[in-house]
């Protein structure tokens, strides 16, 4: 697909962004044609590309999140890097940034002077809990900001577990995404830039409607019980444990599909006429306790393969809990087209997410490489206005 054909071609952004939040974001903006410019430590880079596990030489991780992107290697604490970032914001649309609230003030980098520089600067800032309130100085670590939201309070036990994704990293990531883009849209409207401020904690808890749900009913002046019940409480959306100790994963929340299922595994005793659409999503009180038994005892039956058989041929959502590569490697996931793979000058053939977007024709099918650290920085000082005398200068620094 040609890149003039992407809803953000021609948009230039600097990203100033590292680690997660940021760089996820710039490289879906990037998919969806934008030239994105990412700004990295001399000699180190960004941290990610230095994580476990690595390719030949970066990251795993770093590979990830920086598809399609140019890089150009700049020292923030000299004053000759000051002002080539200022030329950067001066010739781009969009500034990226995710340090600590306050530290591109003390850079001279922050919105007042970017829109001063250019005054149709887009200006987004991505931190743990935002540059106003009081933990904005709290640093922006996934855990601690998924322990805050109420997330990870809402086991039948009350004991939280370390989650299995980032979720407050790619939630911040996404509104960075859809702010940028409303943003763009506003500008074609104004003619003027905007200042964003993200938090991702906001950006998670804004998503926390299930877990909110019966504390939003008591601030009403009701009892907020039953409680929404999707956290391990319902036996009908839980998890067991097939015949060769595997995890099965089961969502027979509606009626009409637990009454199949119950039919099919000859359990007619287990059908209640009186059950509400309300149900669904609850403990089942005293019935729950059969329920769970029940399953419990179906399910050590049946290998996890054939629980995967029976899903496919069924259609019901008895789903094995696959480890990372098997779901890597899953029929459906190479008949979406979820993964391709890349040539790295490097890395060798290396695999990558597809936007799933690119199949409506809105993002890039195919990434470029992740750039070497400093790859692109004598083009881009090119392309912001500087001599080949000053690039001389600058890149022998």
């Amino acid at each position: 697909m040609k890149t003039n054909q992407l809803p953000l071609s021609g948009i230039k952004i600097v990203d100033f962004s590292r680690l997660l939040p940021g760089p996820w974001a710039t490289q879906m903006l990037a998919e969806l044609g934008a030239e994105v410019y990412k700004v990295e430590e001399p000699e180190i880079g960004d941290p990610s590309r230095h994580s476990y596990p690595r390719y030949k030489e970066n990251s795993v991780y770093f590979h990830a999140t920086n598809g399609s992107k140019k890089s150009i290697t700049i020292d923030l604490r000299q004053a000759s890097g000051v002002e080539v970032a200022k030329r950067l914001i001066q010739h781009c649309d969009v500034v990226v940034e995710s340090f600590r609230p306050g530290l591109m003030k003390k850079l001279g980098l922050d919105y007042e002077v970017a829109s001063a520089i250019n005054p149709k600067t887009i200006y987004c800032s991505i931190s743990g809990f935002g540059k106003t309130g009081s933990l904005s100085h709290i640093a922006g670590h996934d855990l601690v900001i998924q322990s805050m939201t109420g997330l990870m309070g809402c086991a039948p036990d009350g004991r939280a577990t370390v989650p299995g994704m980032q979720s407050a990293d790619f939630a911040g990531s996404l509104y960075c995404v859809i702010a940028i883009q409303a943003a763009l849209a506003q500008r074609e409207k104004t003619g003027k830039g905007c200042d964003i401020d993200i938090s991702m904690y906001e950006s998670l808890f804004n998503m926390c409607l299930i877990p909110l749900s019966s504390s939003f009913a008591k601030s009403a002046g009701y009892s907020g019980e039953p409680r929404m019940e999707s956290f391990g409480g319902n036996p009908r959306y839980s998890v067991y444990q097939s015949k060769d100790g595997r995890s099965i994963a089961i969502t027979l929340l509606e009626f009409k599909i637990w009454k199949e299922f119950c039919l099919k595994i000859d359990r007619p005793d287990l059908i209640y006429q009186d059950e509400t659409p309300a149900d669904r999503l609850s403990t089942h009180g005293e019935r729950g306790i059969v329920y769970r038994k029940a399953l419990t005892e179906y399910f050590s039956q049946f290998t996890w393969a054939q629980i995967m058989e029976h899903m496919l041929k069924t259609g019901i959502a008895l789903a094995p809990v696959c480890s990372p590569e098997e779901a890597m490697h899953l029929d459906h996931v190479k008949e979406r087209g979820a993964i391709d793979y890349m040539e790295h000058p490097i890395e060798g053939k290396i695999p990558y997410l597809v936007n799933p977007l690119a199949r409506s024709g809105l993002a890039l099918q195919s990434h470029q490489p992740a750039p070497l650290l400093g790859e692109n920085s004598e083009e881009i000082l090119k392309n912001i206005g500087y001599s080949e005398e000053e690039i001389k200068r600058l890149i022998s620094k």
